[in-house]
């Protein structure tokens, strides 16, 4: 199997996302790039969140709603994406309760969430409590960084003993692309917290010619456990 690599420009697409979708990313780091990724390619009203925590300037110089109305949102966002957070707290903004992302996507037609933590590290594997995805999301997308595969998992995943129990391994062992893909489809991982009627797919960033060998392999991989999954690769931009 041959992965092509895309452009983060071309990730909505790829996605197969529609006129409207709910859309929860988990996973390891590069969710906050997707999530404004996402925000300038889908069109109409969009709300941009996080249901745990993410840095208090990652709104990039959107419109920033705190712990807005829905009256609000959905007037705000006709101009443009906007960020909608519950408050900030130094240099953390605290996320919203889930229950508030299903109203929004009542209203408006996309609403993209950071719905787990990594700590910046390209890949992990989900507490107890972890990931928190409301309930009417349509799509999962787990995020996985090319540049944790082939690295020793204590050092490159968060939650590394977690990684290690799904993956049927040591947290010592460097993480190759089966222990990845056994991680991503395991029932006791991101799986038991996806909705009913939603569709998981993965994003495996950074990609370039050095590591297009372990793209290439962890999709075979994916493919094989679970070939319901929609697989997107997406390059390494500048």
């Amino acid at each position: 199997m041959v992965v092509a690599a895309i452009p983060l420009t071309e990730v909505a697409s790829a996605l197969g996302v529609g006129d409207r979708s709910h859309i929860a990313l988990v996973g390891g780091g590069g969710k906050t790039t997707l999530l404004h990724a996402l925000g300038d390619q889908l069109a109409g009203r969009i709300v941009l969140t996080t249901t745990t925590k993410m840095g208090a300037d990652e709104h990039r110089g959107r419109t920033l709603l705190l712990d807005p109305t829905d009256d609000r949102i959905v007037e705000t966002s006709s101009a443009g994406p906007v960020v909608a957070l519950r408050r900030t707290e130094g240099d953390k903004a605290i996320g919203v309760d889930p229950s508030r992302c299903d109203g929004w996507f009542a209203a408006v037609d996309h609403v993209v969430i950071e719905a787990d933590g990594s700590r910046g590290r390209p890949f992990k594997a989900p507490a107890a409590y972890e990931p928190v995805i409301p309930s009417t999301v349509t799509v999962v997308v787990h995020v996985i960084g090319v540049d944790a595969l082939g690295r020793v998992i204590a050092d490159q995943c968060h939650r590394p003993l977690r990684v290690a129990a799904l993956a049927g391994c040591d947290a010592r062992q460097r993480l190759e692309p089966h222990m990845a893909a056994r991680v991503i489809t395991h029932e006791r991982g991101v799986r038991r917290s996806i909705p009913a009627g939603a569709e998981l797919a993965v994003a495996i960033t950074k990609v370039d010619e050095a590591t297009m060998h372990h793209a290439d392999r962890l999709t075979a991989e994916l493919c094989r456990h679970a070939p319901d999954i929609r697989i997107v690769t997406i390059a390494r931009h500048a």
